[in-house]
């Protein structure tokens, strides 16, 4: 049984939309097709053509000093192409009529929706020079995706942008198997190197033109174009499976949180009490919501250190807030917390040797990234008042509007450790869990109160102090609270398993769709003809030996 298939069937089912948001619908294949291929000595299987991705260069690129097979010839692109042309300099407008204006940001994922691709001025004596066909190849020649292509297939009317280079091959090489090289480490490496040639971050017509590929006689490159399309379609459908797990294991997180929150992932307090020998009365013997929140109450009260005379914090509007289970009680944190405080402003360093200060990208999917810390120094005037204790709860106050919200428990490491502005420290009386609360506000119950309260400045959407202490959380009973955190646990470090898993699926993917293209240009993935050998490449501009 396959990794996958053994994670997937440990994720517990729960009550209501949990059980139909599990992950087993997606089956993950690729695990299990490498370990057949290997079995049986096959070849890895892959992705359709087309699909772009930029890999990280590597020796095992470098394939000059290898022998080819005969017929075969290692040429520049500029041996092998009609025309290398930079696009039409114009700014693109959004209207129906006129050509498509294909720019770097218009190919997404290796494709072009061409109805969302604008148009552009250009003088209809200037189209042809610039019209797009099919099989041309358009290189990025700047930004973050400088060298990577795309092979255009049927289109409507286009010319290409300024920030694009086009490649238009001769009919002696087949521009599809020419795309496929321009996916390979060889490429890369060749592209890195002429980028430090030039000593910028770009790529030129002359770099492009000088990379040298092995260019096999024209039926011989149709055969291999054909298999690769065979091996990276069948390669495509196993990454596709693992995309649907990895979306189905989303959608199972924010399920579980928010039955979690609704009180429908473990028996209530109430549920347990009438499961119970009947008392007297039918008394209850556990300590409700509400009996809860006055004991927090009165130790906040007790325990005030704060500026003049105690002020009760107000109760919080319910008339538009679901209905809570039996026992359970509506609380603002304000009334459940001791403490809200922003984080420091100050300008944090690189040196390791100071305090870490946690920022609002160090908050990922309910937990700490400690990737990327910042620092203060230890003897910074805001210590030890900006210190962070165990259990204090960090909200990101300010951040893009899908993002702003995000929250994590401080669990004590690193220690010491502090954290940034952009984020609120929120410390909570005995009697109320911080990842309870944690878990409600990043659930979709706590991201429609977000949504509702945001407020929208150049870009950036805030969520202040003041909208956080007015919060509304459902508050269980304690020995409920520690229930339903342990299961939540539970449940994600499972989830967590699986998405390792899948991660790592993903990756080997990406070395399978490389070892498939050093097979390719290496002569190794298909057999040659006879009539290959007899006739070998043809190379434009370029005599036969």
């Amino acid at each position: 049984m396959s990794a996958q298939r053994r994670f997937v069937r440990r994720l517990p089912s729960t009550v209501g939309d949990v059980g139909r948001v599990s992950p087993h619908g997606a089956a993950p294949t690729v695990r299990k097709k490498v370990a057949q291929d290997k079995e049986r000595g096959d070849r890895p299987q892959g992705h359709a053509l087309g699909h772009e991705s930029k890999y990280t260069s590597s020796p095992e690129g470098k394939k000059e000093g290898c022998e080819l097979p005969k017929g075969w010839r290692r040429v520049a692109v500029k041996d092998m192409a009609d025309s290398i042309q930079y696009g039409h300099t114009a700014s693109a407008i959004e209207r129906k009529d006129g050509p498509r204006f294909l720019r770097i940001t218009d190919i997404q994922d290796g494709r072009v929706d061409w109805s969302a691709v604008p148009s552009c001025d250009i003088p209809k004596e200037d189209i042809p020079k610039y019209r797009l066909s099919s099989g041309d190849l358009v290189f990025a020649r700047t930004g973050a995706t400088t060298g990577k292509s795309f092979l255009i297939g049927d289109c409507p009317e286009a010319v290409f942008a300024s920030y694009l280079i086009r490649v238009r091959v001769s009919a002696d090489v087949d521009s599809r198997y020419l795309s496929a090289f321009f996916q390979s480490s060889d490429y890369w490496r060749q592209i890195e190197d002429g980028k430090r040639g030039i000593g910028q971050p770009n790529v030129n017509g002359k770099v492009l033109g000088e990379v040298q590929f092995p260019v096999a006689p024209l039926p011989e490159e149709r055969r291999i174009v054909a298999e690769i399309e065979k091996q990276f379609t069948r390669l495509e459908a196993g990454v596709a499976a693992l995309r649907r797990v990895q979306a189905n294991l989303k959608r199972y997180r924010a399920a579980v949180l928010k039955v979690a929150c609704e009180g429908k992932l473990e028996p209530t307090e109430a549920e347990l009490s009438r499961s119970q020998p009947s008392t007297k009365d039918h008394q209850l013997t556990y300590e409700t919501g509400e009996a809860l929140l006055v004991r927090i109450l009165t130790v906040r009260r007790q325990n005030w250190q704060g500026r003049g005379q105690y002020k009760e914090p107000a109760a919080p509007d319910t008339t538009k807030l679901l209905q809570l289970p039996e026992s359970w009680m509506w609380a603002t944190v304000e009334q459940l917390s001791t403490r809200i405080q922003y984080g420091s402003s100050a300008k944090t360093n690189e040196n390791s040797t100071g305090v870490p200060v946690l920022r609002m990208g160090n908050i990922q999917d309910g937990k700490f990234d400690l990737d990327k810390l910042k620092y203060l120094p230890r003897a910074h005037d805001e210590f030890p008042e900006l210190l962070l204790r165990i259990g204090d709860l960090l909200f990101n106050r300010t951040n893009s509007a899908e993002l702003v919200g995000k929250t994590a428990v401080f669990k004590g490491t690193p220690h010491p450790c502090s954290f940034a502005s952009y984020l609120i420290r929120v410390r909570f009386g005995d009697g109320c869990l911080p990842d309870f609360v944690s878990y409600f506000i990043n659930s979709v119950l706590g991201r429609a109160w977000i949504a509702e309260v945001v407020s929208q400045q150049v870009g950036q959407a805030n969520v202040n102090g003041t909208k956080l202490q007015a919060l509304a959380i459902p508050l269980p009973p304690l020995a409920e609270q520690t229930r339903i955190v342990a299961e939540v646990e539970r449940r994600m470090s499972v989830v967590e398993e699986l998405e390792a898993v899948v991660s790592s699926n993903l990756q080997r993917a990406t070395r399978l769709r490389q070892s498939i293209l050093q097979e390719v240009f290496r002569g190794e993935l298909t057999a040659q003809t006879t009539g290959d050998r007899q006739h070998g490449a043809k190379t434009k501009g370029v005599p036969h030996v």
